[in-house]
């Protein structure tokens, strides 16, 4: 399929239809999910936050290592957006459709936290979360909570508690591998599902843009939502170019109205 359906009462049921059909929906999430909740992205022209930056100035383990004050000026404002931010209601959507039973994980690009303050569970967050800090020098990971607080308030610099070293937020920064544990959960989801619902992202970071693919080769059917086309768009049962907070509430609706009680299911 390579047109967007239109957004109308026909596509949702369709949605609907192959989310209640399918014995193990997975989802996977990208910057787009949050952009509703005052975050904004990193690739939308005019918009993103790459726009404004070279990344590997500013976002890149290299970048870090050598001047991390640097990283923590850039990162601040991001930084006060994410711990001020509340779920959306796509957030909300995604999490009551995984408690109905009707979702299993929810892989996520971001870093924010969302899906879980959703109340979403099983949450693969593949590119790390601002949950903990890791110290540069000894390595020790403690909760962010507490040590961000003089961060987000006073700049100050994170220090381990320990050593005096800096601290270096549990997020991916380009250079960095992934967390090798979190993203093989992720590859094997997306290996064993009926389905793979995409939403709000354009799948062009690699290589969590590979995991469609992989979803597709073992016979997995394909939901893509976001606002721009992506390089999948062809190869998907169902392509709907909208922002994922309005379409993800009527789609879980729809699922929730059908008063189909999913057995077996995840």
């Amino acid at each position: 399929m390579s047109e967007p359906a239109l957004v109308n009462l026909e596509t949702i049921t369709l949605a609907a239809q192959l989310i209640t059909q399918s014995h193990k929906t997975v989802t996977l999430t990208g910057a787009g999910i949050s952009t509703r909740s005052g975050i904004p992205d990193f690739r939308s022209p005019g918009t993103g936050l790459w726009q404004r930056v070279e990344p590997m100035e500013v976002a890149s383990l290299s970048a870090f290592r050598h001047n991390p004050e640097m990283f923590f000026e850039w990162f601040h404002p991001l930084a006060v957006m994410m711990y001020a931010a509340k779920p959306n209601p796509a957030h909300i959507a995604l999490a009551k459709l995984q408690a109905a039973g009707y979702m299993s994980e929810i892989i996520t690009q971001n870093i924010d936290g969302l899906h879980s303050r959703a109340g979403a569970e099983n949450v693969l967050e593949v590119h790390g979360s601002l949950r903990s800090m890791s110290c540069t020098n000894c390595y020790l990971q403690v909760p962010s909570a507490t040590i961000l607080e003089d961060y987000l308030m006073k700049r100050t610099i994170p220090t381990c508690p320990d050593c005096g070293s800096i601290l270096k937020p549990d997020v991916i920064l380009y250079e960095e591998q992934l967390p090798v544990k979190t993203w093989i959960k992720a590859e094997e989801a997306c290996k064993h599902c009926e389905l793979l619902l995409v939403a709000g992202t354009s799948l062009e970071v690699m290589p969590s843009a590979k995991l469609p693919v992989q979803a597709l080769e073992h016979g997995s059917k394909l939901i893509i939502i976001n606002n721009a086309p992506t390089f999948m768009d062809v190869r998907a049962d169902l392509v709907i170019r909208a922002d994922v907070a309005e379409i993800l509430p009527k789609i879980q609706e729809e699922v929730l109205n059908t008063g189909f009680i999913p057995q077996g299911r995840i």
